[in-house]
């Protein structure tokens, strides 16, 4: 299992799902990933290649960190048992990643196994080249099976890198049961933030970035506060190569007036904080602009939180409108905006504190982590007898 170093959530649910489905895994991490779960399972090996993943870190620090990383992956490539190698995410150097280190992986007669968590994630970003689409296809190609979230990723593998039918399967993207929950309340997480208990709070959470669509959700923010002072809107996390997006994000906030009304956290979010905004908002917002699926909504839906989504990739079948949330047109404030206004006036909204436990069994039952591993058994095991 070779992780990038990354996304703890969906690392150690697939692992572990997979432990309890009779694998047994060297699994690939970082200091990030390293923790008990892992350390302590007889049926898993725990290998931190990646060590340190520190930002912060200064140039020489951080070249020496990658081709430590490099020499120890290739070398355990070149011994290692596991007749399967299952990548989970490339590492920083995409081009590398997809051709080199793929082409290497199969010369030493490897099954490869890749799940797309973003068939093309430069198109979504706005930022494809001719270099991109071909060094995603020539992974694609070298893969033996290729794991999807959706049925519509798989629709787009198929047509735009034509990769064959029976060399893709969908997944669902397991619920995120890793994050800590404790016995704080709604109330005490408002008091942590500085909210009133009667304020009307939308949460935005994850990393910044432009497809997202917070432009949109503080235009719609504006629009509410005229009619209702008491909304609130939680920004929570990081900006990550998007600089000028922030800076003009941070432009709209102060022409339309709405400082006030947003709480602003623009870090990394620790695991043992992220209660504090689930617990303390009243719906989550998703107003991205392109995506397919968001690790975010699942997270929502950990926390019992509805969800109000863009009618983009997913969304419209992974929310049950009423029950789970709404769903809005993209890269439209008024109808965001109408659909918050909604939100606040519905049923859900009315009994919430019911409707929680609810979401919370929805999400586990339809996202399962067992579900997830004993499909991914299936392609094992298929690759194995052939």
């Amino acid at each position: 299992m070779l992780t990038g170093g990354g996304d703890k959530p969906y690392a150690l649910g697939l692992v572990e799902a997979l432990a309890a489905h009779g694998a047994i895994l060297d699994f690939i991490g970082s200091d990030q990933l390293d923790c008990p779960q892992l350390r302590n399972r007889p049926e898993i090996r725990f290998f931190n290649f990646r060590g340190d993943q520190r930002c912060d870190a200064g140039l020489g620090e951080k070249a020496t960190r990658i081709l430590k990383y490099y020499w120890r992956l290739f070398r355990y490539a070149a011994t290692a048992k596991p007749p399967i190698f299952h990548v989970l995410w490339n590492d920083r150097f995409q081009l590398l990643d997809r051709t080199v280190v793929m082409l290497y992986y199969k010369l030493l007669g490897r099954r490869l196994v890749f799940t797309a968590h973003n068939v093309n994630a430069g198109k979504r970003d706005s930022k494809d080249t001719l270099l991109n689409r071909l060094s995603l296809r020539i992974q694609y190609r070298l893969c033996d099976h290729i794991f999807v979230h959706t049925q519509k990723m798989k629709q787009e593998l198929l047509a735009e890198f034509s990769v064959p039918e029976e060399k893709a399967t969908v997944i669902p993207f397991g619920i995120n049961n890793t994050v800590p929950t404790t016995s704080l309340t709604c109330g005490q997480a408002r008091e942590v933030l500085g909210l009133s208990q009667g304020a009307k709070v939308l949460l935005f959470f994850g990393r910044i970035a432009p497809y997202k669509g917070l432009d949109y959700l503080i235009a719609a923010v504006s629009e509410l506060v005229k009619r209702d002072e008491n909304y609130r809107l939680i920004i929570a996390g990081p900006i990550k190569d998007c600089r000028e997006y922030w800076e003009a994000i941070q432009a709209g906030v102060a022409y339309r007036g709405s400082r006030e009304q947003i709480i602003e956290r623009i870090e990394f979010i620790p695991d043992e904080k992220v209660e504090i905004y689930f617990k303390a908002a009243d719906v989550g917002i998703l107003p991205y602009t392109d995506i397919f699926q968001s690790g975010v909504l699942f997270l929502s839906y950990s926390f019992g939180l509805p969800v109000i989504a863009t009618d983009v990739g997913s969304f419209r079948e992974d929310i049950v409108e009423g029950e789970t949330g709404f769903v809005c047109r993209p890269r439209d404030a008024a109808d965001l905006a109408r659909a918050i206004e909604f939100y606040f006036n519905s049923e859900l909204f009315k009994n919430l504190e019911v409707r929680r436990s609810a979401i919370r069994d929805y999400a586990n039952e339809r996202y399962s982590w067992a579900e997830v591993g004993e499909a991914t058994m299936k392609v094992y095991v298929r690759l194995l007898a052939d």
